[in-house]
């Protein structure tokens, strides 16, 4: 039996922490609370999480704040970030700065499980397939069974779950034009909001992470069409 994914909620609204910490324990989850960013940091020393739901606004810090220690921290442990509708910017920010997801509030809890397990999906390392498939594109190694990204020297390339996913999708539709809408459902299980900017800001990061030279980009922009992958994706299968 697989054990239960251990959350931790971290939101200054005790009503949010109480219907949360109920509902998702209802739907299979271990769930621990925080009121603020000194619970949080304290439940980070002392548990192990598989994900953290994190409120933006918090009274003795930014969640933003938080996110970013984490990803140096904790850069495989997942985050949904929590924002009122109109912290665009927020929203943005915390994207940048490594968060995997994020909702507005207020919100349905059946759309944060829902979202949850779509992220610990897309994070989970426990089923090893039986065939590694290795894909070489420029002077890249990926390794999707154990989620590895290296560069010509063996160098690792740090990163986040989202990163991944979204190169993830590249590598396997190589010379696809792929709209921003497709990108978010194949990536994220959902549609695109509107002014939803999450896939251009991850596209930037990846770029950036991957180095990527103006003179010979791995990924092109394509006008009102979306994005693609403009190198050649050589790929392997190795049994394992």
């Amino acid at each position: 039996m697989q054990p239960q994914p251990q959350i931790l909620v971290v939101d200054d609204d005790r009503e949010i922490r109480t219907l949360l910490g109920r509902y998702l324990d209802g739907q299979g989850f271990r769930v621990s609370v925080a009121a603020d960013r000194r619970e949080c940091e304290q439940q980070l020393t002392t548990d192990q999480f598989d994900l953290i739901v994190l409120d933006v606004m918090l009274p003795d810090g930014s969640g933003l704040d938080i996110c970013r220690a984490l990803r140096d921290s904790k850069p495989h442990v997942p985050v949904i970030l929590l924002t009122a509708l109109k912290e665009d910017v927020d929203r943005i920010v915390g994207l940048e700065l490594g968060a995997d997801d994020y909702l507005g509030k207020p919100f349905n809890p059946r759309e944060l499980t829902a979202r949850i397990r779509a992220v610990l999906r897309r994070s989970s390392h426990e089923q090893a397939p039986a065939i590694t498939r290795v894909y070489r594109f420029a002077n890249y190694t990926m390794e999707p069974g154990i989620r590895r990204v290296a560069n010509v020297r063996d160098e690792t390339i740090d990163l986040t779950g989202a990163e991944f996913d979204l190169l993830q999708v590249f590598v396997d539709r190589p010379g696809r034009v792929l709209s921003r809408d497709q990108l978010l459902d194949i990536t994220q299980g959902r549609e695109r909001e509107p002014l939803d900017r999450s896939v251009d800001v991850l596209m930037s990061r990846l770029r950036r992470k991957l180095g990527e030279d103006a003179a010979a980009p791995l990924f092109k922009t394509v006008r009102n069409g979306g994005y693609q992958m403009t190198v050649r994706v050589e790929t392997l299968d190795e049994r394992a």
